[in-house]
């Protein structure tokens, strides 16, 4: 473990592996275990406690907060006690995400994202910068949430309802989109850029407007080129699990035969 002397706080009851670095002006509470080959950036708070601490903090148990090896956590970021992250995850700056949040391996959370809590995220996500998530949405493998998309959650505000969207794998929801409450955006669909989707979207299709409608099987769409890019695994792989080995292979390998 490497880290400078300068404002660096570590729980006695924290987990070190080897091999991690962790910045100036830190905090890692208790019952944090950080993997091994990990890197905790300056001003980082990891395993911040949830409210009932502030409600009675000498009966309080800090709930176990894992970072999975190879991680890279950026400066100013705040990650939130129950969270738990896979190999290979990391953060833009300024990325806060609350309690009891589950992230598969390979993710990426973008500069300035709010990851709301009790949401789950499956393998190879991307979320670019400036990205929210609303408590209890469930997010599948394999997709992209562009800039400034947000998920919702409570269909009659202010209510104590709470019910995120779901979306399954291999999707992408274009910048700017709004995901209404308790939605469901199925496999390989494409949400157009400043869409608001208020009605279940099924698999393969491109949807776009406010309020948003599917228009087309994302298999029929071209570009202005009249190239057909959809399914677009077919046709990306950098960084993606089937880099170098092709889609068509890999699913086959993964149990992915029908996509």
């Amino acid at each position: 473990m490497k880290f400078n002397n300068i404002n660096v706080t570590i729980s006695k009851n924290a987990k070190i592996g080897h091999n991690v670095l962790i910045g100036d002006n830190t905090t890692i509470y208790d019952n944090v275990v950080i993997n091994d080959n990990v890197i905790i950036a300056n001003n980082c708070i990891i395993g911040e406690p949830n409210n009932k601490y502030y409600e009675d903090v000498s009966n309080y148990i800090n709930p176990t907060t894992i970072i999975g090896k190879n991680s890279l956590i950026r400066s100013h970021c705040i990650i939130y006690s129950g969270s738990k992250f896979d190999e290979n995850f990391s953060t833009g700056h300024r990325v806060t995400i609350r309690e009891n949040s589950i992230f598969g391996h390979n993710c990426r959370v973008g500069t300035l994202s709010d990851i709301q809590g009790n949401v789950s995220f499956g393998d190879f996500c991307s979320l670019h910068s400036n990205v929210h998530i609303g408590q209890s949405s469930t997010i599948g493998s394999h997709v992209f949430i562009y800039p400034y998309v947000v998920f919702t959650n409570d269909p009659t505000p202010p209510s104590i309802v709470c019910k995120g969207p779901t979306m399954g794998d291999f999707s992408i929801i274009a910048v700017g989109s709004i995901i209404l409450p308790n939605v469901k955006i199925g496999k390989h669909c494409l949400i157009g850029a400043n869409s608001v989707v208020g009605i279940d979207i099924e698999d393969y299709q491109l949807a776009i407007g406010n309020p948003a409608k599917p228009i087309k099987d994302v298999r029929d769409f071209k570009n202005k080129e009249g190239y057909m890019h959809y399914p677009w695994p077919y046709n990306f792989e950098r960084g993606m699990a089937w880099e170098k080995i092709g889609f068509e292979k890999w699913k086959l390998d993964n149990g992915y035969e029908n996509d």
